[in-house]
């Protein structure tokens, strides 16, 4: 016990490692709130200036990038309605009515508060459950990976605002998109019309940009003359109140944060939409309507995709199997440092481990120093007028959308998309919806293709083992549950059932 505190500490001793954990953390949040640059792609050029470093240097710098990343895109989605991350798609939902509102610096302080306890819940996860959430996550194939996709479609459903059918059908145009490109099985064409640059497929990131920036400016531009609206930063550290009143949602979705986190390959933004689901399910007096600006909106989506840093680590040194895209870059780390994640890293490198949870509880702290600073000059970017705003911001989501890949076709998909997303918008469609459609479609993909070939193509056996297998009985289960829910009769007998308890 005595060792592992001393590795757990030894990144708050070193002055290097703590300088390194501190500038990794300030400068992740503020590539998170940069669209188009992910946190992926700085962990990635990351590696290749760490080659000669200390292993331990190097995890500590990207364990600041790693959580301020995840954060960071929240900013962006608050304050400009252009989530720097997908995980901060749902944030954007309620954080940006509360900026239209005025509380933008509120809005960013609880939002810190929050992400610095879901980051907590899942440094402790990390700590103290590793194995048995391991364990957990080694359960899941393909079939529960395409059920748990499917229930993603069907949760973005929910997030549509009165519409399901809408919302099901923008989450099933996503996933129709995400199909363009090779197949990832046969390598032959799909929905490429015979065009090489379609071939490629469509970046997500372009998407996404083009839905929210380049679609937000031209929905901007029928309000030019509308005088901004004052930002009061006055108040940027929320209430004990207000954080203890939110503490039980950020509990509960922070869990849920954990496990969708150890998953392989779900993330942060499916542990975001997950969370939001659930806080609409759950939270029956919200301080506003969801997708008005109601605080609820803010708390599980942030606690949740920090938390999923923790969850996402599991897997990766338990298993050797990354939870998401930037645990597949640092496994990669790992191996150029001469390490092989796995069961046998926590036994022979102890040290490791250890050292890796206090690096991460130490960005956690730089996070809320740094996540409640320069929240001032952040807002003031919501009060600049529209017609100096709305150009920067093309300009900003052109850049954004070409550093990609350096091809100024993602420019011209995002250009096509923001233009589709604005008569989306016009006649009551969320754009949100298809660029989860986009990255859950994929692994919905993949996952279908996997099951099917399992039982040898036999469409009896792949439709019986839903149900004899417990895991996929219970993934189902959650699945009709949440189409039930939706239904007129389940509202009607809820809101019965709630006047009654009054």
């Amino acid at each position: 016990m005595t060792e592992a505190l001393g590795y757990f500490l030894s990144s708050w001793l070193d002055w290097q490692m703590l300088l390194l954990t501190a500038a990794g953390t300030f400068a992740g949040i503020y590539i998170g709130a940069i669209p188009g640059l992910s946190v992926t792609m700085a962990v990635s050029i990351l590696i290749s200036f760490t080659f000669k470093w200390d292993v331990h240097h190097a995890l500590a710098l990207i364990s600041g990038i790693y959580l301020g990343g995840v954060y960071g895109g929240s900013r962006s989605a608050i304050l400009l309605n252009i989530p720097g991350a997908p995980s901060a798609i749902a944030t954007g939902m309620d954080g940006y009515p509360l900026a239209k509102l005025g509380e933008a610096g509120q809005a960013i302080g609880l939002t810190t508060v929050v992400s610095v306890y879901g980051g907590f819940i899942g440094i402790l996860a990390l700590a103290l459950a590793a194995p048995a959430v391991s364990s957990l996550a080694l359960k899941f194939g393909p079939r529960e990976y395409l059920l748990l996709a499917i229930w993603g479609i069907l949760l973005v459903g929910s997030l549509s605002g009165e519409s399901l059918s809408k919302g099901i059908f923008a989450g099933a145009l996503g996933a129709l998109i995400s199909c363009v490109g090779l197949d990832p099985m046969t390598g032959e064409q799909r929905l490429t019309f015979g065009s090489l640059q379609m071939s490629a497929g469509i970046s997500y990131i372009a998407a996404m940009i083009g839905f929210f920036g380049v679609a937000e400016v031209i929905a901007q531009l029928h309000e030019l003359n509308i005088k901004a609206i004052k930002q009061n930063v006055s108040k940027i550290i929320p209430s004990w109140a207000l954080v203890r009143k939110h503490l039980p949602l950020a509990t509960r979705t922070s869990a849920i944060g954990v496990v969708v986190g150890a998953l392989p390959g779900a993330g942060g933004d499916i542990a975001a939409l997950m969370a939001y689901d659930h806080a609409k399910r759950t939270v029956k007096n919200p301080s506003r309507p969801f997708g008005t600006g109601a605080y609820e909106g803010l708390v599980a989506p942030e606690s949740a995709n920090n938390a999923s840093v923790g969850g996402a680590y599991v897997p990766m040194l338990t298993l050797g199997i990354p939870g998401d895209a930037v645990t597949a870059v640092i496994i990669g780390a790992l191996y150029i440092h001469g390490l092989k994640p796995g069961p046998l890293l926590m036994t022979e490198t102890p040290d490791l481990f250890w050292f890796i949870v206090g690096s991460l509880t130490l960005a956690n702290c730089f996070l809320l120093v740094f996540g409640l600073t320069g929240i001032k000059i952040f807002a003031k970017i919501v009060e600049t007028p529209k017609p100096v705003l709305l150009p920067l911001i093309l300009v900003l989501s052109a850049v954004g959308a070409y550093s990609i890949n350096n091809n100024p076709v993602d420019v011209y998909w995002m250009l096509g998309f923001g233009l589709f997303g604005y008569f989306l918008k016009m006649y009551g469609f969320q754009v949100g919806p298809v660029i989860l459609g986009m990255i859950l479609g994929p692994l919905m993909d993949r996952s279908y293709r996997q099951a099917m070939l399992s039982t040898g193509e036999d469409v009896g056996l792949f439709f019986t083992e839903f149900f004899t297998t417990p895991l996929s009985a219970i993934i189902l289960a959650a699945l009709a549950f949440t189409i039930i829910s939706q239904t007129g009769p389940y509202q009607r007998w809820r809101n019965k059932g709630a006047l009654k308890a009054a």
